[in-house]
């Protein structure tokens, strides 16, 4: 049987989902996203790994979101409810990748670092042809990039998600409002329970403090905005920050580096 390469947005639609396996153990391709959801969440029976060149991809998992600037990816493993959504402009690298092949060990998502190495390997496989030789150049090429996926360094651009439906409903309000000003006393009177209690759920379900939730919230939202172009001044208040100082101080904190820096270094 012969496979045709399907476009990037039928693909994720549901065009690969008519494959009963993958035609090699590593099926990949490069497109353009428009900026839009998909529709509904989806799962494949292979793992999947999403990389932009440019842009930025986010993935919505049932317990988390994460989100991937350049040099980063996120890893989707086999059977995982998500829903993907990408900044305008995307050059997307997508690798499918049967479970056989690449056995991690994880069953979560996870957001990798694309080392040089890693780029490259990306890069010259999304040329190759769907049915590539396996113990050809190409095949070759395969078993050293699935060998880098696996080494490649884990970093914290994902947004667990709490359990308690109470405090979900409050985060989706934050997600969807970056720019809000809701804090823990004023959560704590919506949702008529005590400041100690909603506290103690988000540590115990989310790992993170209130604070440190809503700060990260904040960060990867503001992520999507300074690869469009906005101006630090105005993704810092679009994100909620009093002063360009508190947001350059905390971006410092999450990403290691300020805004202004991240910008060169995405320019270089």
């Amino acid at each position: 049987m012969k496979y045709r390469q399907p476009d990037m947005t039928l693909a994720i639609e549901g065009e690969l989902q008519a494959f009963k396996a993958l035609p090699r153990p590593v099926f990949g391709h490069a497109s353009t996203l428009p900026n839009r959801p998909i529709s509904k969440s989806h799962s494949h029976v292979w793992g999947q790994l999403s990389y932009a060149i440019e842009g930025v991809i986010e993935v919505s998992a049932p317990d988390a979101h994460y989100v991937a600037p350049p040099a980063f990816a996120v890893w989707i493993p086999a059977g995982t409810l998500h829903g993907v959504r990408c900044s305008g402009n995307t050059t997307l690298r997508s690798l499918y990748v049967d479970p056989v092949a690449l056995p991690l060990p994880p069953s979560d998502c996870r957001v990798l670092e694309v080392t040089p190495l890693l780029r490259e390997l990306i890069s010259e496989f999304s040329k190759a042809p769907v049915e590539y030789d396996e113990n050809g150049p190409t095949g070759r090429l395969v078993k050293v990039l699935l060998d880098q996926l696996v080494c490649a360094p884990n970093v914290a651009l994902m947004l667990p998600w709490p359990e308690d439906q109470r405090l979900r409903a409050i985060c989706e309000e934050m997600q969807a409002n970056l720019e809000s000003r809701l804090n823990l006393t004023e959560c704590a009177q919506l949702l008529g329970l005590s400041e100690r209690t909603i506290s103690r759920l988000f540590l115990q379900q989310t790992g993170l403090t209130f604070r440190l939730w809503r700060q990260r919230l904040r960060l990867l939202g503001a992520l999507p905005l300074l690869e469009q172009g906005d101006r630090v001044t105005d993704v810092a208040i679009a994100c909620g920050y009093d002063s360009m100082s508190s947001f350059i101080a905390a971006f410092r904190n999450q990403m290691g580096v300020t805004p202004g820096e991240y910008l060169s270094r995405r320019q270089a």
